[in-house]
């Protein structure tokens, strides 16, 4: 561990460096791209999910933060299924910086093994492997049941669903609201309320423009610039008062304390390993909470068999002129159809119970045949055969082109 390796770098010129700086440098640039990959790509989609609830955003009257607070409750269920395919993608990316540098090829001259240098990445599957876990355990379902409270308050609440604009809304026996519009920020403009809950007078209200305001004391409608006349039982003239600002209790038709009923995605860990045996949802679905039990086991389980796949097509030692690109290609091969084979077991598993087994063997398979890979130092490429064939075909598309034909 204390001798040196000399190796060249593109662009630069030579450099020692420490056995022990190697599984640095290695983790320091897997991880890292890692998080650029992650990050990207839960960005991207998380923007396209998020961008659906903008209508829902300006009707609430919810300020931009609170809309980003919401909608970012899914980011843990989404990385979540992305941490493993970022971090195929970020050991792919880091095996070819360090081939294309010739930095495989020195390290193994050197008596560096597979194996070996397989270890710092090892180290990087440990950290997402850590990371995956604890989202699978906690804060995903936290993430989603938080969702799913806020989703169920809106949905439930009448003032959203009910007040349409240009309709007259009955939200009770002899109690009608209309408004003429809703603009940005939850204001309603042009709002009447004819109220006859009390037979001894009649309320009927006009008002310029009004806001919903919720608080700990319950739902209010505080309307703006408008008149009330009040008619009643016995008097011949209402009576008319102007005012700047009037709140109209709407807590009743407001479901603040509406309970939920929690999924099984929305379960922590531990509620899927012991459910109550009342449960309602669990008596129903028993195997959906199997199902969704061994997906939570098995999250974190994956990082390590797309680690050691992605290092079995890539980690050989290859010069310059030789091919990665039907390397490339298999390890993703291996990737998707592994990850494709789980999701099936995934569904198969709500019916029968073997089928989480099946999944557990293919992981350990997957494993164990990369690490023999490996260990042995196998290099995996296609027969000779195939490739002149592919290379002719090539050449064929290349001269149907007009473009020269490289030797």
């Amino acid at each position: 561990m204390g001798r040196w390796l000399q190796f060249r770098v593109v662009g630069g010129g030579d450099r020692a460096v420490a056995m022990g700086s190697i599984d640095k440098y290695i983790f320091r640039t897997t991880l890292a791209s890692f998080a650029l990959v992650l990050i990207s790509l839960t960005g991207v989609i998380w923007i396209t999910q998020a961008l659906r609830g903008i209508d829902l955003m300006t009707s609430q009257g919810q300020t931009i933060i609170t809309f980003l607070g919401v909608t970012s409750l899914v980011i843990p269920a989404l990385v979540l299924v992305i941490s493993p395919i970022a971090l195929m993608i970020a050991i792919s990316h880091t095996l070819n910086k360090l081939a294309t540098d010739s930095e495989i090829i020195v390290m193994n001259a050197a008596g560096l093994s597979p194996l070996r240098l397989f270890r710092p990445f090892l180290y990087a599957t440990l950290v997402v492997a850590i990371l995956v876990a604890f989202i699978a355990a906690y804060l995903a379902p936290d993430g989603m049941r938080r969702l799913k409270q806020w989703d169920a308050e809106i949905t439930a609440d009448v003032l959203t669903n009910i007040l349409q604009p240009g309709r007259f809304a009955q939200l009770d026996q002899n109690l009608t609201i209309r408004i003429r519009e809703r603009q940005p920020g939850g204001l309603l403009v042009g709002i009447f309320i004819d109220d006859r809950r009390d037979p001894k007078e009649r309320v009927s209200i006009v008002a310029d423009h009004g806001t919903v305001v919720k608080n700990g004391d319950g739902s209010f409608l505080i309307l703006e610039d408008g008149n009330l006349e009040r008619f009643e039982v016995g008097k011949h003239d209402p009576a008319l008062v102007a005012f700047g600002r009037y709140g109209f209790d709407m807590s009743k038709f407001s479901n603040q304390g509406h309970d939920v009923a929690l999924g099984i995605r929305e379960r922590y860990l531990w509620e899927l390993l012991s459910p109550p045996p009342d449960d309602p949802v669990y008596m129903q679905l028993p195997g959906q909470f199997r199902a969704e039990l061994h997906d939570r086991f098995m999250a974190p389980i994956y990082p390590f068999a797309f680690a050691a796949l992605t290092f079995a097509f890539l980690g050989a030692p290859r010069t310059t002129r030789q091919s990665r690109n039907f390397s490339i290609g298999g390890s993703i091969l291996a990737v998707f159809g592994l990850r494709m084979a789980g999701f099936a077991c995934s569904v198969m598993a709500m019916k029968s119970p073997l089928a989480p087994i099946i999944q557990y063997l293919m992981l350990a398979t997957a494993i164990g045949a990369s690490l023999w890979i490996i260990i042995g130092g196998v290099v995996i490429e296609p027969p000779a055969g195939l490739m002149e064939t592919i290379n002719r075909s090539n050449a064929r598309l290349l001269r149907l082109f007009g473009r020269p034909v490289t030797a």
